[in-house]
């Protein structure tokens, strides 16, 4: 063998063993480890946005570094939402059942009440032209029963909103409910800054801000007279449901309020520009009415328009 030959073969063989030592020092992790996987199928997603005090996922802009608003899924941190039926008519009552299912698939039995309820249901449609803010009854092995009204044929959305006995926050989950019929979808309404429903007047008051917090004031007159005598409902003056459009996004609120009337405040987080139906429950002289809003995060304040529109609401 020349001269030259025994170089090239030497230079291979030195090249082959040192790529051979670079992979097994990678493969070894080179005195670093590498970051687990979440366990729950996302990384980093650790609380989630709800109702009244709930922690979570608000306050980001949905430029992908964020974490995601609550409702969006069915399965989070070990919590999953399993609807016995997600098939229905619409038109006719359906009675709901559900369960939240643990990490271990048993049905949970133990909460924390929030709002004194251990859990709220809240199922709208896509289009979010109507609304209901449900409270069903648990049975004993874990199976939660509501009955719902569809009107109209879609798509509709179901949210659990709960925080699980032992948890440092709530969670709210949601799936897809299928009503059959004649599908008519409609755009959201514009219903500017003033709403009236069953003969009161709600005045909105402040813009929801993407990213960060902003303030909400809902202002209740009838007759043209403020209404001063508003009655605790879910232990507030007053109870607001936030749901973006598009993916119905459930927004983290909370009341500020502690007179009865006629002002209502809130403190709410829009995670991303876009447009938003605002929900407002009040009580007054024993019955819930509830209020919508169509407002936009990021530009006006709201959709332009000034008719009034009160979203069809069932408690």
């Amino acid at each position: 063998m020349n001269t030259a030959l025994k170089i090239a073969v030497f230079t291979a063989g030195l090249a082959t063993a040192f790529g051979l030592a670079y992979g097994v020092g990678h493969a070894a992790g080179n005195g670093t480890a590498a970051k687990p996987a979440a366990q729950d199928g996302h990384a980093d997603h650790a609380g989630h946005g709800g109702h009244g005090e709930h922690g979570g996922h608000e306050g980001h802009d949905g430029s992908g570094g964020g974490h995601l608003p609550g409702g969006l899924q069915i399965s989070d941190r070990g919590y999953t939402l399993s609807l016995d039926n997600a098939f229905a008519t619409a038109g006719t009552p359906t009675d709901l059942r559900l369960r939240i299912l643990g990490a271990d698939g048993r049905p949970v039995t133990d909460y924390q009440a929030q709002h004194e309820k251990e859990l709220h249901l809240i199922v709208a449609p896509r289009d979010l032209s109507t609304f209901q803010h449900l409270h069903p009854t648990r049975a004993a092995d874990g199976t939660w029963s509501a009955r719902a009204d569809l009107p109209a044929a879609g798509e509709y959305r179901v949210l659990a909103d709960f925080t699980p006995a032992g948890a440092a926050e709530g969670l709210t989950l949601g799936a897809d409910l299928h009503a059959a019929g004649d599908l008519r979808p409609a755009p959201l309404p514009d219903t500017g800054r003033t709403v009236t429903v069953d003969g009161y007047t709600v005045t909105l008051g402040g813009d929801l801000a993407p990213g960060r917090a902003g303030r909400l004031t809902l202002t209740v007159s009838k007759d043209g007279r403020p209404v001063t005598d508003l009655q605790p409902y879910l232990g507030a003056y007053g109870h607001l449901v936030a749901l973006r459009a598009g993916d119905l996004a459930y927004l983290h609120v909370h009341p500020e309020s502690t007179a009865p009337g006629p002002e209502v405040a809130f403190d709410a987080t829009a995670p991303s520009v876009g447009s938003y139906r605002l929900f407002l429950d009040f009580k007054h002289q024993d019955t819930v009415r509830t209020a919508a809003f169509t407002v936009t995060a990021g530009g006006a304040g709201e959709v332009p328009g000034t008719e009034a529109a009160a979203a069809p609401h069932q408690h």
